[in-house]
Formats: structure tokens, C-alpha cells, sequence
């Protein structure tokens, strides 16, 4: 058994146990029956038939919202992961449980499913990373085989790279930067930048150390100078986010002569916040913010480079649904943000992973606006009380997504379907804040108000208030007869009232707090600056 197989069901075992999610760990399994496995023909063959509701989907239906709308995949099972959209608008996606990658037409809404020759039978692999290159090629990762996949889009033909890679290894996310292509090794400890000329089979590489023994490289993001930016992260422990130079590296081996040189003259480490213990997720937004997704908790961060400081922010809580608590043991339920990318019109997105959303934030207005999927999966959730199962209630595992304009498309692993985002359809509600700021000293207590603004909806909506901080010492309390929640009808304004506090102990910095309303199939905040001297 390789180490990486084990830590990364340890990994993704423990954030979902927080959810009471049972997970057997390979090694650690109790011993019981060989399960039954009814041949199908099909990819579901791949998992014993006890468990093909929870990997292969619970419900075979399409689902949709104002805002979203799903599509299933027609092969039964596929695992759909890592997801791009090509220049014309196609999205193509990995299917983890086949070793194909599969290409949607927005237009006709048709799938077209390319059989990879070379998979072997039964094979299963986290395929995380996924690229369109301007050539027509698409190129994806593969962990469990320690490869990098190009597929032509032209002659549909499958070329596999080996990664350079030992026992450790598992590539993941993967980028496109001219004849580079940029992968962090997770488990690898190292981040790699592969030279790949489309006219030569010669693939150089160069690999950047982790700045910590045993730690994980996550996501990578490059500002406007090419400077690669990433985490390394010990599981629980915290880390270090690294900026490398590679321009002056390079610049540097020329002018040397020698092939390579040592790496830490071009490298920059600043330590991570505490609180922030999982970054996943980072990049850029358009005024040169680095923006990093807190997968074990409900935020996510802002890093200014200029002042290195950073600064919190956070989600909306889950909706019930999502995890149902039928067993009463979830007392703090969090959204898990995962991956977040700049959708080139200034806005941030990122996959909420246990909130079932895709959200969007503009770091200009600084409002947050989560969009609900609607296809769950009660497997994934505290949905079973032991008497019966929670309706509409768990998630999809929604890993992925890619942009292509106003659209956000994404993947459900576990319920087989890909869905899309329309971030151009007009939202019900609006939030104007009394101010976008507040002053509070330690031990202080102020008013602050808000209102809650409708179009004109069809029927009357439960809507329940997003009153989220990111600290304990920050208070939030609704007076002056403003309640939770409410049913929100058509064309009107409601007020909302309450109290800021911080408390005795709060500590002097800048923080953030998130107000607004949740709604079924969205939520619509905007953040307080709350300046605590």
C-alpha cells in the first residue's frame, strides 16, 4: 500500500468524520463478508452494491433552480472530477471511476464520453487537475498511477507522461502556462514545473522543495510578475505560504552556466495564520490580493504582500439539509470552502464543499452571494436517525468547477451529474448596509442596521439572516424586535436591527463580519469591516 493512498483517505476521512461520516481506512478495516457485488457491465461494478448509492449517485434525476441547472451523465457511475471549459464554451471533465475524460456541449446538451484504451480494467484515480492548452490538447492529472494524461482533441488520442515522482507522490492541480505545465505534488512535498515543447518529446523538469519536512504542497496561483505562489502545510498544524521566483531563478541558471542552483535565494515564506489550518484553493484577485480556502472551517483569507497581513473572512452557515443532524452530534456545522479561482471580471469563486454551494465574491462591493445545488446525497450527511432518512438532505461533493463567462460549471462526484451556475439571472434580494465599517474598542457594545430589499417573487420564500464572525470575541445579537427568521414576501424592505460587540478580551485588528439573508436556493450577504483598536 503506498503512504499517499493512506494519508488521503486519512485526510478526506477526517473532514468528513467531523460530519459523522464514517470512512474505513484502508489497513484499518474490521473484518467482515465479502460484500455482494452484482455485475451491471457498467463502472458501478467497481463498488460493491451497499455501496453504489453512496459513490454512484442517490438520485438519477436532474435537477434546477433559478440559478442552477444539472445535467446526469449517461454512463452510469463515472465519478466526474476535475472540469475546464475550452474557448468555444465545451466543458470536458474527468471521470475518476473510468479513466475517460467526457466533453459537454452547452449548445446541443449532449455528452461525448472518449474511451481511454490504455485504462486498466476496474482502475479508480483522483484526477484533480485538469487544463485546455491552445493546441486542442487537454491535459489532467492522475494519482493513482503517478501521471500526467494529454488528450487531443483533434485526433481523440490519449499520449500518458510519467510524472517524476517516489512512493509519496500525488499530483494534483495542474496549469497551463505556455510550454510549462505547473503541478503541486500533495503528498509529494514538492511543487513541479514541467517544460514540455509541442514539438519535442524532451520533457524537462524542474521540482521546488517543500520549506517543510513531510508537509503537503497544495494549490498554486502566479501574480502579474510570474511568481508562483503556494502552501506547505503540516494536516492540523498550519504552514507556510511560499512565493517563488522563478524568473529570477531562471535568469540566474543562465547566467551561471550550471543547470541548477540552490532555491532559497529565490524564495519568500511567511507563516499562516492560526486559525487558517487547511489552505486548499488560492489566487489572485484583480488588485493584486492573494486569496487563499480554509477546508476545515468556513473561511477564507485575503494576503496583502506589500503589508503581509491577513485578513479572515467567512461563509454563511450550511443550510439544515445539507447535514441534517438526525443523530443531534454536529453542534458547529461548517462549509468547508475548497477550491477558488478570479473569474476575470473581478470576482472570486469557490465550492463550498459541506455547504453544497458555489459561491461568488466580489472584492470590490465585498458581498458574497452562495448559490445552492439541489442534488444531495444522504450518504454524505447525518441524513439516517435510525428510523428513516432525512428528504432532501446531504451533498454532492462538488470538487470542481470551471468558469467561461457569466457560467460556472462544476462536477458532483458522488451523484454522477455536472451542473452549471448562471451568475447573470437577477437575484430576489438586495443588502444595503448603514456603513461598510465599524469602529469597536475591547469591551464595546454598538447599533448597527441593515435592510433586506425584494423584487418581485412569485410566492413568499423562507428566508433565515446570515449574522456570521469570524472570532469568538466578536458578538452579534438582533434587538429591537428583528427576528431569525422570516417569511419574505414580494417588493418589500424589512430592517434589520441588532448589536456589535466585541468583547473584554478581543484582540486589536481587522475583522470581518458577514450580514445578510439565506434563502432556499441562494444567499445574499455583503461583509462589515469591524476595526477593533
Amino acid at each position: 500500500m503506498k503512504k499517499k493512498g493512506v494519508f488521503v483517505t486519512i485526510f478526506f476521512g477526517a473532514i468528513l468524520l467531523s460530519s459523522t461520516i464514517a470512512i474505513a481506512i484502508p489497513g484499518m478495516e474490521p473484518e467482515v463478508d465479502t460484500p455482494d457485488v452484482t455485475i451491471t457491465g457498467t463502472p458501478a461494478d467497481n463498488f460493491p452494491d451497499d455501496q453504489r448509492t453512496q459513490f454512484c449517485s442517490s438520485d438519477t434525476d436532474a435537477k434546477s433552480t433559478d440559478f442552477v441547472k444539472e445535467y446526469v451523465i449517461p454512463t452510469e457511475c463515472t465519478n466526474p472530477l476535475a472540469i475546464v471549459s475550452d474557448y468555444d464554451g465545451n466543458v470536458w471533465f474527468t471521470e475518476t471511476n473510468t479513466g475517460n475524460l467526457a466533453k459537454f456541449d452547452p449548445i446541443s446538451e449532449t455528452f461525448t464520453e472518449y474511451e481511454n484504451p490504455t485504462w486498466p480494467p476496474g482502475g479508480r484515480s483522483m484526477m484533480w487537475g485538469i487544463d485546455y492548452a491552445p493546441d486542442g490538447s487537454v491535459w489532467f492529472t492522475d494519482e493513482t498511477y503517478d501521471s500526467i494524461w494529454k488528450f487531443s482533441t483533434l485526433d481523440e488520442q490519449y499520449d500518458r507522461l510519467s510524472y517524476p515522482s517516489d512512493d509519496n507522490s500525488l499530483p494534483q492541480k495542474l496549469r497551463i502556462e505556455g510550454s510549462q505545465i505547473i503541478i503541486n505534488d500533495f503528498t509529494g512535498n514538492k511543487l513541479t514545473i514541467l517544460d514540455v515543447s509541442l514539438s519535442d518529446a524532451e520533457v524537462n523538469y524542474l521540482s521546488i522543495p517543500s520549506a517543510i519536512d513531510d508537509s503537503v504542497t497544495a494549490d498554486f496561483a502566479l501574480d502579474e510578475n510570474d511568481n508562483i505562489w503556494y502552501t506547505n502545510w503540516l494536516f492540523q498544524q498550519g504552514g507556510f505560504l511560499v512565493k517563488f521566483n522563478q524568473n529570477d531563478y531562471r535568469n540566474a541558471v543562465s547566467n551561471s552556466g550550471e543547470q541548477f542552483l540552490p532555491l532559497v535565494d529565490f524564495i519568500n515564506a511567511y507563516a499562516l495564520p492560526v486559525q487558517l489550518l487547511t489552505p486548499n484553493g488560492i489566487t489572485f484577485s484583480d488588485d493584486g490580493l492573494l486569496w487563499i480556502a480554509d477546508t476545515t472551517s468556513s473561511s477564507f483569507f485575503s494576503f496583502n504582500s506589500s503589508s503581509e497581513k491577513f485578513i479572515q473572512y467567512v461563509t454563511a452557515d450550511p443550510m439544515f439539509g445539507t447535514y441534517g443532524n438526525q443523530t443531534g452530534v454536529i453542534q458547529s456545522p461548517i462549509s468547508r470552502p475548497y477550491w477558488i479561482e478570479n473569474d476575470n471580471q473581478g470576482r472570486l469563486v469557490f465550492n463550498e464543499q459541506t455547504a453544497n454551494n458555489i459561491s461568488v465574491m466580489n472584492p470590490t462591493t465585498q458581498s458574497l452571494v452562495e448559490y445552492h445545488v439541489p442534488s444531495k446525497n444522504p450518504n454524505w450527511g447525518d441524513c439516517d436517525s435510525g428510523f428513516e432518512v432525512l428528504d432532501d438532505c446531504g451533498i454532492a461533493q462538488i470538487f470542481d468547477f470551471t468558469i467561461h463567462g457569466e457560467k460556472i460549471w462544476f462536477t458532483e462526484w458522488v451523484e454522477n451529474k455536472i451542473g452549471v451556475v448562471d451568475t447573470s439571472v437577477p437575484l430576489p434580494v438586495e443588502i444595503q448596509l448603514e456603513s461598510n465599517s465599524i469602529s469597536l474598542n475591547s469591551g464595546e457594545t454598538k447599533q448597527f442596521h441593515f435592510v433586506i430589499s425584494t423584487s418581485s417573487i412569485d410566492t413568499s420564500l423562507d428566508s433565515l439572516l446570515v449574522l456570521s464572525t469570524t472570532h469568538d470575541f466578536l458578538n452579534l445579537e438582533l434587538i429591537h424586535d428583528s427576528t431569525e427568521s422570516f417569511q419574505l414576501e414580494s417588493d418589500s424592505q424589512i430592517p434589520i436591527h441588532l448589536k456589535m460587540s466585541a468583547t473584554d478580551d478581543a484582540v486589536s485588528g481587522t475583522y470581518k463580519v458577514l450580514l445578510g439573508i439565506q434563502l432556499p436556493d441562494v444567499s445574499v450577504s455583503k461583509f462589515v469591516t469591524v476595526t477593533i483598536d
